[in-house]
């Protein structure tokens, strides 16, 4: 880049700038440049409104007061323009890039909660960013932090209490989250979590509660606040631990929906129950199951797993048989959707680096900043969830064509050889 070039964009010769400096300035243009272009469009779009004596109806009426915008290139200092009325029907002006009272981006923001689940405290939390910004963090006090946290709840409730009528689900990953975080009324909360796949083949958050140790009745309490807010019905299959109380509370509350159990909750309990000189070969042993091409050829790989096993582990085998057919639930669906359906991957590898924690969190939280935290995590998780494989074989699950071996099939045939026929 010239140097006429670079005062074109920067506005500023350079001299004496340091890169991070001349990253705040440009930093700077471009957002002030930005709220200028959405004023623009208000101005635009009430141009030909005009008051009793012919004026304009709308114009700018000075600036807000400076503030600092904590950014991840540091803070920038942001003028916000203001708007008169003269109509006086009340409009305003409002940036939907720096919105009224944000003192920070949303990339700062969204690191907080992780920063916190991972044992940082409110106090320590402007230290823990320094890291990445240097003193430039300076802004988040742990009181700008707590007016946060109360924030996040508050966006939890209302999320919570959203209409649910128009919702639709093929699937659900559920499971029961234990952080480690110690909440006011119980050392035992831990995360209900639901993920959903919608009908074009994205993923969405679904539910986000708490309850004590994975009861039936926390699970159904979710469930119920589902359906009372306009859920018409459950998933096709919902994927989870075979050790939750939620699979009694969807047999009363869904009882059409069908339960497909994890094999990563699975294999782990099964390993448990071995000796380590033999994990790894019953690991594969395992693996050959789930990765079997049909369902007979799974079985027949089940079969070869405990007549290995059952003498010398009688309950690493038992473990594995409770679940028989639970466990190869997914043969009826769409082969592109088997690596979604065989764990609860989408919800495991969220909580992956809180799920552990134990002893960082000194203090103890209340109820709605521990749901607080969670939404905020799932919200950032979730911008980076992608569709699921063959989103287009959903269609056929939804007409109701039935699949076999991840085929679809009708009349007890192939679809692709009753058209042929």
């Amino acid at each position: 880049m010239s140097k006429s070039t670079e005062k074109a964009v920067f506005g500023l010769s350079g001299a004496g700038l340091g890169l991070d400096e001349l990253i705040r300035h440009g930093a700077r243009q471009v957002i002030q440049q930005a709220i200028e272009a959405e004023l623009a469009e208000l101005m635009e779009r009430f141009a030909n409104v005009k008051t009793l004596h012919g004026q304009r109806a709308v114009v700018r009426n000075g600036y807000l007061p400076e503030r600092e915008v904590l950014t991840a290139a540091g803070p920038v200092p942001v003028k916000v323009p203001k708007v008169r009325d003269r109509s006086g029907s009340g409009v305003k002006f409002n940036s939907a890039i720096v919105p009224p009272y944000v003192r920070k981006s949303p990339r700062v923001s969204a690191a907080l909660p992780w920063l916190y689940l991972k044992g940082i405290s409110t106090g320590d939390m402007g230290e823990a960013l320094s890291v990445l910004l240097g003193d430039d963090a300076k802004g988040l006090s742990a009181n700008v932090v707590s007016r946060l946290k109360a924030q996040w709840a508050d966006e939890h409730v209302a999320w919570s209490r959203r209409d649910m009528s128009e919702s639709h689900y093929v699937y659900w990953w559920v499971d029961g989250i234990h952080t480690g975080l110690r909440s006011e009324n119980s050392a035992g909360q831990c995360l209900l979590v639901v993920i959903g796949v919608r009908p074009d083949g994205s993923k969405e958050r679904v539910a986000i509660g708490d309850g004590y140790r994975e009861t039936k009745a926390s699970w159904l309490e979710l469930l119920l606040d589902l359906k009372k807010r306009g859920l018409q019905g459950g998933p096709r299959l919902a994927i989870g631990d075979g050790a939750m109380g939620f699979w009694a509370a969807l047999e009363e509350v869904f009882p059409a929906t069908r339960g497909q159990r994890c094999w990563f909750h699975k294999m782990g309990n099964v390993l448990n129950a071995l000796p380590k000189s033999q994990q790894a070969r019953a690991k594969a042993d395992m693996q050959s199951i789930w990765m079997a091409a049909t369902r007979a050829e799974a079985h027949a790989a089940f079969d070869r797993f405990v007549s290995i096993y059952a003498a010398k582990y009688p309950k690493a085998t038992e473990t594995l048989k409770k679940d028989r057919e639970a466990l190869l639930a997914f043969y009826e669906f769409p082969a592109e959707h088997w690596q979604h359906l065989r764990t609860t991957n989408a919800i495991e590898s969220t909580f992956a680096t809180v799920r552990h924690r134990t002893t960082r969190t000194r203090n103890c939280l209340s109820r709605p900043t521990f749901l607080g935290l969670a939404f905020k995590l799932i919200e950032e998780a979730e911008k980076t969830w992608r569709r699921i494989n063959g989103p287009e074989k959903i269609k056929l699950l939804l007409e109701g064509i039935a699949f076999k071996d991840g085929e679809p099939v009708q009349d007890d045939r192939p679809v692709q050889q009753k058209f042929a026929a």
